[in-house]
Protein backbone atom coordinates (compact mmCIF):
# COMPACT_ATOMS: atom_id res chain seq x y z
CA UNK A 1 0.00 0.00 0.00
CA UNK A 2 1.55 3.30 -1.01
CA UNK A 3 1.37 6.55 0.93
CA UNK A 4 -1.66 8.06 -0.87
CA UNK A 5 -3.77 4.92 -0.21
CA UNK A 6 -2.75 5.03 3.47
CA UNK A 7 -3.62 8.71 3.62
CA UNK A 8 -7.08 8.12 2.08
CA UNK A 9 -7.68 5.16 4.42
CA UNK A 10 -6.67 7.34 7.39
CA UNK A 11 -8.96 10.16 6.22
CA UNK A 12 -11.84 7.71 5.65
CA UNK A 13 -11.33 6.38 9.17
CA UNK A 14 -11.36 9.92 10.60
CA UNK A 15 -14.51 10.71 8.62
CA UNK A 16 -16.25 7.59 9.91
CA UNK A 17 -15.29 8.47 13.50
CA UNK A 18 -16.58 12.01 13.05
CA UNK A 19 -19.85 10.69 11.57
CA UNK A 20 -20.27 8.28 14.52
CA UNK A 21 -19.69 11.12 17.01
CA UNK A 22 -22.17 13.33 15.13
CA UNK A 23 -24.77 10.55 15.04
CA UNK A 24 -24.41 9.91 18.78
CA UNK A 25 -24.73 13.63 19.55
CA UNK A 26 -27.69 13.98 17.17
CA UNK A 27 -29.46 10.95 18.70
CA UNK A 28 -29.29 12.43 22.19
CA UNK A 29 -30.45 15.82 20.86
CA UNK A 30 -33.40 14.17 19.10
CA UNK A 31 -34.30 12.22 22.25
CA UNK A 32 -34.23 15.45 24.30
CA UNK A 33 -36.35 17.21 21.69
CA UNK A 34 -38.84 14.33 21.57
CA UNK A 35 -39.19 14.38 25.39
CA UNK A 36 -39.64 18.13 25.32
CA UNK A 37 -42.26 17.98 22.55
CA UNK A 38 -44.15 15.16 24.25
CA UNK A 39 -44.58 17.38 27.30
CA UNK A 40 -47.08 19.41 25.24
CA UNK A 41 -49.27 16.37 24.39
CA UNK A 42 -52.59 16.41 26.28
CA UNK A 43 -54.94 13.62 27.31
CA UNK A 44 -57.64 15.02 25.03
CA UNK A 45 -55.27 15.00 22.02
CA UNK A 46 -54.46 11.33 22.68
CA UNK A 47 -58.18 10.57 22.98
CA UNK A 48 -58.90 12.46 19.73
CA UNK A 49 -56.50 10.08 17.99
CA UNK A 50 -58.30 7.14 19.66
CA UNK A 51 -61.80 7.72 18.25
CA UNK A 52 -63.36 4.43 17.04
CA UNK A 53 -61.13 2.37 19.33
CA UNK A 54 -62.25 0.19 22.22
CA UNK A 55 -61.14 1.78 25.47
CA UNK A 56 -61.53 1.41 29.21
CA UNK A 57 -61.88 4.68 31.11
CA UNK A 58 -61.32 4.66 34.87
CA UNK A 59 -63.68 7.41 36.01
CA UNK A 60 -63.70 8.97 39.47
CA UNK A 61 -66.95 8.11 41.25
CA UNK A 62 -67.99 5.57 38.60
CA UNK A 63 -65.18 3.07 38.09
CA UNK A 64 -64.28 1.46 34.77
CA UNK A 65 -66.34 2.33 31.69
CA UNK A 66 -65.71 0.01 28.74
CA UNK A 67 -66.75 0.65 25.18
CA UNK A 68 -65.95 2.22 21.84
CA UNK A 69 -64.81 5.83 21.95
CA UNK A 70 -67.29 7.57 19.64
CA UNK A 71 -66.60 11.28 20.03
CA UNK A 72 -64.25 13.56 21.94
CA UNK A 73 -64.61 17.22 22.85
CA UNK A 74 -62.22 19.52 24.67
CA UNK A 75 -63.57 18.48 28.10
CA UNK A 76 -65.72 15.39 27.48
CA UNK A 77 -65.98 12.17 25.51
CA UNK A 78 -68.73 9.80 24.38
CA UNK A 79 -68.23 6.08 24.95
CA UNK A 80 -70.65 3.58 23.41
CA UNK A 81 -70.84 0.63 25.80
CA UNK A 82 -72.51 -2.75 25.38
CA UNK A 83 -75.98 -1.54 26.35
CA UNK A 84 -75.66 2.22 26.82
CA UNK A 85 -73.81 5.39 25.99
CA UNK A 86 -71.73 7.40 28.42
CA UNK A 87 -70.90 11.10 28.28
CA UNK A 88 -67.80 11.38 30.47
CA UNK A 89 -66.28 14.60 31.79
CA UNK A 90 -62.55 14.34 31.09
CA UNK A 91 -61.61 16.01 34.37
CA UNK A 92 -63.09 12.94 36.12
CA UNK A 93 -61.01 10.46 34.09
CA UNK A 94 -58.26 8.89 36.18
CA UNK A 95 -56.86 6.55 33.54
CA UNK A 96 -57.34 5.20 30.02
CA UNK A 97 -56.54 1.79 28.57
CA UNK A 98 -56.56 1.08 24.85
CA UNK A 99 -55.75 4.59 23.65
CA UNK A 100 -53.84 5.16 20.43
CA UNK A 101 -50.08 5.71 20.60
CA UNK A 102 -50.65 8.77 18.48
CA UNK A 103 -51.92 12.24 19.28
CA UNK A 104 -54.10 14.60 17.26
CA UNK A 105 -53.13 18.24 17.82
CA UNK A 106 -55.85 20.80 18.41
CA UNK A 107 -55.28 22.50 15.05
CA UNK A 108 -56.44 19.28 13.35
CA UNK A 109 -59.73 19.00 15.29
CA UNK A 110 -62.97 19.51 13.41
CA UNK A 111 -65.24 22.39 14.48
CA UNK A 112 -67.70 19.85 15.94
CA UNK A 113 -64.90 18.39 18.09
CA UNK A 114 -64.36 21.81 19.64
CA UNK A 115 -67.83 21.82 21.26
CA UNK A 116 -67.68 21.62 25.04
CA UNK A 117 -69.47 19.50 27.62
CA UNK A 118 -72.39 21.94 27.73
CA UNK A 119 -73.17 21.24 24.07
CA UNK A 120 -73.22 17.48 24.64
CA UNK A 121 -75.49 17.85 27.68
CA UNK A 122 -77.80 20.29 25.87
CA UNK A 123 -78.27 17.64 23.19
CA UNK A 124 -79.32 15.15 25.92
CA UNK A 125 -81.64 17.73 27.47
CA UNK A 126 -83.22 18.43 24.07
CA UNK A 127 -84.03 14.75 23.52
CA UNK A 128 -85.69 14.43 26.93
CA UNK A 129 -84.11 11.01 27.40
CA UNK A 130 -83.97 9.32 30.77
CA UNK A 131 -80.44 9.14 32.06
CA UNK A 132 -78.39 8.52 35.15
CA UNK A 133 -76.11 11.25 36.49
CA UNK A 134 -72.98 10.04 38.27
CA UNK A 135 -71.09 12.44 40.50
CA UNK A 136 -67.41 12.19 41.44
CA UNK A 137 -68.43 11.37 45.04
CA UNK A 138 -70.41 8.29 43.81
CA UNK A 139 -73.86 9.90 44.18
CA UNK A 140 -76.21 8.71 41.42
CA UNK A 141 -79.48 10.29 40.24
CA UNK A 142 -81.99 8.69 37.86
CA UNK A 143 -83.13 11.75 36.02
CA UNK A 144 -84.04 13.66 32.91
CA UNK A 145 -81.87 16.65 32.02
CA UNK A 146 -83.95 19.80 31.67
CA UNK A 147 -81.55 22.71 31.15
CA UNK A 148 -77.83 23.31 30.95
CA UNK A 149 -76.13 26.40 32.32
CA UNK A 150 -72.61 27.64 31.75
CA UNK A 151 -71.11 25.57 34.60
CA UNK A 152 -73.94 23.33 35.81
CA UNK A 153 -76.72 21.04 34.64
CA UNK A 154 -80.32 21.15 35.85
CA UNK A 155 -82.00 17.76 36.21
CA UNK A 156 -85.47 16.60 37.19
CA UNK A 157 -85.10 13.76 39.72
CA UNK A 158 -88.70 13.03 40.54
CA UNK A 159 -92.11 14.65 40.65
CA UNK A 160 -91.18 18.33 40.54
CA UNK A 161 -87.84 17.80 42.30
CA UNK A 162 -84.92 19.52 40.60
CA UNK A 163 -81.19 19.12 41.23
CA UNK A 164 -78.49 21.49 40.02
CA UNK A 165 -75.16 19.74 39.58
CA UNK A 166 -71.97 21.75 39.05
CA UNK A 167 -69.54 20.56 36.37
CA UNK A 168 -66.86 19.94 39.00
CA UNK A 169 -69.14 17.42 40.73
CA UNK A 170 -70.17 15.63 37.52
CA UNK A 171 -68.31 12.47 36.52
CA UNK A 172 -70.49 10.98 33.78
CA UNK A 173 -73.98 10.78 32.32
CA UNK A 174 -75.23 7.30 31.45
CA UNK A 175 -78.04 6.65 28.97
CA UNK A 176 -80.97 4.59 30.24
CA UNK A 177 -82.76 3.82 26.97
Amino acid sequence: MDWDERLFAFLDDLEQQAQALYDADRASELADRARSEYASVTLVSRLMASVDRDVVLDVRGVGPITGRLQRVGPDWCLVHGAAQDWVVRLAAVKGVEGASDRSLPEVAWSPVSRLGLGSALRRLADTGSDCRLHSVDRTVWDTRLTRVGSDFVEAEVGEGRVVLLAWEALAAVQSRD
